[in-house]
C-alpha cells in the first residue's frame, strides 16, 4: 500500500509514518513545517519506501502530484493546539478548512480512500457524555474565538460526507480524544508534556481555571492502530468514529498525578483564564468519548493507560534532555 500522510511531519503524523513502513507499505509525508518538525521524521530518512515533501496542502499541483498512486490519504495537516489557535484564528479556519477541501477535491478525481482527523472538540459544550458519534453538537457563539476551531473541523467532516455522498469518494472521519507521546511539543498549550516538562525540572506546573475541568488520554500508538484499522475496513467508509480513552480525570488530579510519578517537588499553581487568554476564550467542563463503535467495527481497545502514558511521556523528554539540556525547560 502506498500512503500520503499530509501533516506527517507532526507528533501523530510521525508515528503514523512509522507505524506505515513497520508494516513494508510505501509512505509520503506532505508538511508544510508549520506546527510538524523534520525532527520527527528524521530517523525515517533512510528507511526504504520513505518519502518527504516539505510544502502545503492548498499548494494543489503539488498535492496532486503526491497523490497520485496513493492508495489512501490520511488527512492530520490542521492548525493544532489551544495557545496557537487563540493566537491566529484566521490562519486556523483558513488551514482548516482550505486544506481540507484541496485534499478532498484532488481524491475525489482519483477515487482515493481518505482518512480525516476531526477532533473531540468538535462536541462543544454537550452535556451528555459519554460523548457519542451521533450525539447533537452544541457550540459557543462566535465572538469565543475558540469555537471558530472547532467550526473549522466540523465543517470538515461535513465535507468529507458530502464528498462520500454526492461523488462516492471513501471517506472515514475520526475525532480526536487528547492523544499523547513522545515528540508532542509543548508550546501550543498541551496538557501533558506542558506538566510532564516542569515536574522534571521542578518548575511551577500551571493549571489553567480551577483545575475541575475533566479530559481523557489517549497514547499515540493506539491512536495510529485505530487509523489503520479503519482504513482497511469497508464498513468504516462514510462514518464519524471516536477514538479515545473512556477514562476521565480532572486537570487539578492530572497535574498531581504527573507531581507524584515523576517524583517532582515542582508547585501545582492555578491562574485564571484570562491571564492566559484573552476574554474570547471559553472552555469545556468535560470531554469523554464513547468508544463503543470502533470498538465494535475493528475491535479497538486502548492498551495504554495513563499512568503508564505519563512514565513514557517523562521518559522521553528525560532521554531528549540528555542530548539538549535546554529543551526541556518548559
Amino acid at each position: 500500500m502506498r500512503a500520503l500522510i499530509t501533516g506527517g511531519a507532526g507528533f501523530i503524523g510521525s508515528h503514523l509514518a512509522e507505524a506505515l513502513l513497520n508494516q513494508g507499505h510505501e509512505v509520503v509525508v506532505l508538511d508544510d513545517l508549520s506546527t510538524g518538525r523534520l525532527e520527527n521524521i528524521r530517523h525515517l530518512n533512510h528507511r526504504p519506501g520513505f518519502h518527504c515533501v516539505i510544502d502545503t496542502v492548498t499548494n494543489e499541483p503539488v498535492l496532486a502530484r503526491v497523490m497520485d498512486g496513493a492508495d489512501v490519504v490520511f488527512h492530520l495537516a490542521a492548525v493544532v493546539g489551544v495557545r496557537l489557535v487563540m493566537e491566529k484564528p484566521i490562519r486556523t479556519i483558513e488551514t482548516n478548512i482550505n486544506g481540507t477541501e484541496s485534499v478532498l477535491r484532488q481524491a475525489s478525481r482519483r477515487k482515493t480512500k481518505v482518512l480525516v482527523a476531526s477532533t473531540s472538540e468538535v462536541y462543544g459544550k454537550g452535556l451528555t457524555l459519554p460523548f457519542r458519534e451521533d450525539a447533537d453538537l452544541v457550540l459557543g457563539p462566535p465572538s469565543k474565538l475558540r469555537w471558530g476551531y472547532a467550526t473549522s473541523k466540523l465543517l470538515d467532516e461535513f465535507l468529507a460526507l458530502a464528498y462520500w455522498k454526492e461523488q462516492q469518494l471513501p471517506a472515514v472521519v475520526v475525532r480526536l480524544f487528547n492523544s499523547v507521546g513522545p515528540r508532542q511539543s509543548s508550546r501550543y498549550g498541551m496538557v501533558v508534556p506542558n506538566f510532564v516538562r516542569a515536574a522534571l525540572t521542578d518548575q511551577s506546573m500551571i493549571v489553567h481555571g480551577d483545575g475541575s475541568q475533566t479530559r481523557s488520554f489517549t497514547w499515540v500508538g493506539d491512536v495510529v492502530d485505530a487509523m489503520m484499522a479503519l482504513v482497511v475496513e469497508p464498513a468504516a467508509v462514510g462514518q464519524v468514529f471516536n477514538i479515545g480513552n473512556g477514562a476521565e480525570i480532572s486537570i487539578r488530579d492530572l497535574a498531581y498525578k504527573v507531581k507524584a510519578l515523576c517524583g517532582s517537588s515542582s508547585k501545582v499553581t492555578y491562574k485564571p483564564y484570562s491571564q492566559m487568554f484573552d476574554q474570547s476564550f471559553e472552555d469545556m467542563p468535560r470531554r469523554v468519548p464513547d468508544i463503543a463503535k470502533i470498538q465494535n467495527l475493528v475491535g479497538y481497545q486502548p492498551k495504554i493507560h495513563l499512568d503508564e502514558i505519563i512514565k513514557r511521556t517523562a521518559g522521553y523528554w528525560a532521554e531528549a534532555a540528555k542530548s539538549d539540556p535546554g529543551d526541556i525547560a518548559a
